[in-house]
Parts: C-alpha cells; sequence; structure tokens
C-alpha cells in the first residue's frame, strides 16, 4: 500500500464525489419527478371536479334539452291545433260568407216578392172595386128574377120568401094526395105542370122538396109515406122537363108539423109537400135543411 502512487491514492475520493453527484441527480430527478406526478396528480384531480362537472352541466343541458323538445313539440301541437282551427274558422267564414249571400238573395227575392204582391193587390183592390159593382149587377138581377118567379107561382100555390130564395106548399087545400097514396091526383098534375113551366123559365136554381105527414100513424109508416110522396112530385115535375140533378128529396114523416093540434084541419094543413128554390148563382145565406 505504501509503494501506491498517489493518483492512484485520490481516485476513490473522486468516485466518492461522482457518486454523490448522482445521487443528488436522482434526487433531483425523483423530486421532479415526484413534482411532476404531483402536478400530474392535480391536474387530473381538476379534470376529474372538471369532467364531473361537465357530466354535470351536460345532464343539466340534456335535461334543459328534454324540456326544449317537449316544449317544443307541445308548441308544435298548439301550431297544428290553432293551423286546424284558423283551417276550420276559413271554412266557417266561407260558409257564413256562403250563407250570408244567399239570405241577401232571399231578402232580394222577398222585396221583390213582395213589391209584386203590392202591385197585384192594388191591382185586385181596382178588380175587386169592379168585381163588387158586377156582382151588385148580378145580385139586383137575382132578386128580380126570385121576384118575378115569386110573383108567377104565388098564383099557382102560396109561395114565401127566405134568405136564399122562396118555398111552395103544396098543402091538402089544393094538392090532395088518396089515403096511404103518393101518386100524384089528375087534378094536381095541372098544377105541377104549372110550376115545371115557370121554373123552366128561369135558371141558376135549385129544387130541395120536402114532404110531411100528419100525427096519425107511427113513425116508420109516415117517414116512408112522406118520402114516397116527395118522390112522387119530384119525378112529375123531372117527366116535365126539370133536370133531376138540381132536385134533392127528403122525408120529414109526422116530426115537423106546420101546425099544432090534431084536428081534421091541422092534420090537413101538416099533410103537405113543399118545394124549396134555391139561388145557386149567388149564395144569400147557407141554406139548411130541417
Amino acid at each position: 500500500m505504501e509503494n501506491q502512487s498517489p493518483k492512484a491514492v485520490r481516485q476513490p475520493s473522486s468516485e466518492r464525489g461522482m457518486t454523490t453527484l448522482r445521487v443528488i441527480v436522482l434526487i433531483a430527478m425523483l423530486a421532479v419527478i415526484g413534482g411532476v406526478v404531483w402536478y400530474a396528480g392535480s391536474r387530473i384531480r381538476e379534470l376529474d371536479r372538471d369532467l364531473a362537472a361537465s357530466k354535470q352541466r351536460a345532464e343539466e343541458l340534456n335535461e334543459r334539452l328534454r324540456a326544449y323538445s317537449n316544449e317544443l313539440e307541445r308548441a308544435i301541437e298548439r301550431a297544428r291545433v290553432t293551423r286546424q282551427r284558423a283551417d276550420s274558422a276559413e271554412s266557417e267564414a266561407e260558409q257564413t260568407g256562403e250563407a250570408l249571400r244567399e239570405a241577401q238573395q232571399h231578402v232580394k227575392t222577398i222585396a221583390e216578392e213582395k213589391q209584386r204582391a203590392l202591385e197585384e193587390a192594388s191591382a185586385a183592390h181596382a178588380e175587386s172595386a169592379q168585381t163588387k159593382e158586377e156582382l151588385a149587377q148580378v145580385r139586383r138581377r137575382r132578386l128580380a128574377e126570385l121576384d118575378r118567379m115569386q110573383k108567377a107561382l104565388n098564383k099557382i100555390a102560396p109561395t114565401k120568401r127566405t134568405p136564399s130564395g122562396m118555398v111552395m106548399m103544396l098543402s091538402q087545400k089544393d094538392f090532395l094526395f088518396d089515403f096511404d097514396k103518393a101518386s100524384i091526383r089528375p087534378e094536381n098534375r095541372e098544377m105541377l105542370s104549372r110550376i115545371a113551366g115557370v121554373l123552366l123559365a128561369s135558371d141558376g136554381y135549385r129544387l130541395f122538396i120536402d114532404g110531411h105527414t100528419d100525427n096519425v100513424g107511427d113513425d116508420a109508416y109516415n117517414q116512408r109515406l112522406s118520402e114516397r110522396r116527395a118522390k112522387a112530385v119530384r119525378d112529375y115535375l123531372v117527366g116535365a122537363g126539370i133536370p133531376a140533378a138540381i132536385i134533392q128529396v127528403k122525408g120529414f114523416g109526422k116530426r115537423q108539423p106546420l101546425v099544432k093540434g090534431t084536428t081534421k084541419a091541422a092534420r090537413a094543413k101538416n099533410r103537405r109537400v113543399e118545394i124549396g128554390i134555391v139561388d145557386a148563382i149567388i149564395t144569400y145565406e147557407k141554406p139548411t135543411r130541417k
């Protein structure tokens, strides 16, 4: 050991220095690495926190997006309903407009019809005055004709005026039927012929021939007898030329006596045939049959 050179003796000190330096470098590197690791960990933690916050914000944004989407869908639905209502309102408006136009046309038509009605009413009023005058003239002529007929018939049998014409009474005094008979006696045919002659000289009337009996016998017997006698007078007048279509016959039996009582005179007056002559051109009063 004593024979070694000085240089050889100093080498271990240099190695120690290098070793120390290496240790220092290694420690520094470790410190740097530790700092880097700490920094990286810190950044990672920060990034984790940022990521968690980002996720939270993302969830919030997603929730808001879902809310916006729902609101958008509702808005779209409201818009669709509004559109439908608008279309419906537009259609109703068109229908209303058409109905209004129809109503206006209807009102116009009514106004035109009213004007025509007024014009027709005015013309009808003028015609009515003329018609009334013409009717009055016809009435005067018919009354004069009835007066003439009454005067002529009064010369044959008692005749009295009625509101709608007159009535001839063929009583037992001058117009006899055999007992329980309905045939016309020869002496009565001349009377009926004269009556037919007066009627044939006139027109515009109807005849109602009514048969009546006295109170002798039961109701059914007298009813049949009154009908047969009224029909006999009708048949004779038809044979004399009076149209059958203007004659109506009815029997009343003993239900409508001319006078009350059971004497021969009373019964003779009740055994009768009446000829009603009714004006068929002018209705003076609605005729009634008893």
